[in-house]
């Protein structure tokens, strides 16, 4: 497996990074509420609760990161595209701090043989501080993936 590479614009972070599975199953991953309660969160601390998955245009998702010290970060956001198993892109949204405004992420999916490249473009973020916290999030998001795969 290859180390992620990150390109940074000032307001959105782009993440390539290749895991050994094929991309049927790491799309899965991405779009499975049982899937992702396995591994999307920035380290192990956290156990996830996925209460909604509307996977289609327009459809809402909310996931819940429960931290074992007692914190819980929840965000959400509708699918702006679904093309299994080639790219997701949806709106993400903190609960609770709707003074930030809605940024896009955007999965592509690329079938590397028995592996999968993935390219993750989290934009529309408002400050380089936004960027830079988005970045060491999905980074650890990757780490949790990884491992589960």
């Amino acid at each position: 497996m290859e180390e992620a590479t990150i390109a940074s614009r000032p307001v959105a972070v782009e993440i390539t990074r290749t895991f050994d599975a094929p991309r049927d199953k790491v799309f899965r991953a991405w779009t499975e509420s049982k899937e992702l309660q396995c591994w999307f969160a920035p380290s192990p601390d956290y156990k996830i609760v996925v209460p909604t998955l509307e996977l289609r245009p327009g459809g809402r998702y909310v996931i819940e990161m429960h931290h074992k010290s007692g914190n819980m970060h929840s965000v959400s956001g509708t699918y702006r595209e679904v093309s299994p198993p080639e790219t997701l892109s949806f709106t993400w949204g903190w609960v609770g701090n709707e003074s930030v405004p809605e940024s896009l992420v955007t999965v592509h999916f690329r079938d590397a043989g028995k592996a999968t490249e993935i390219r993750l473009t989290h934009e529309l973020l408002t400050t380089a501080e936004a960027r830079e916290r988005q970045g060491q999030g999905w980074q650890g998001c990757f780490e949790q993936l990884a491992n589960y795969l």
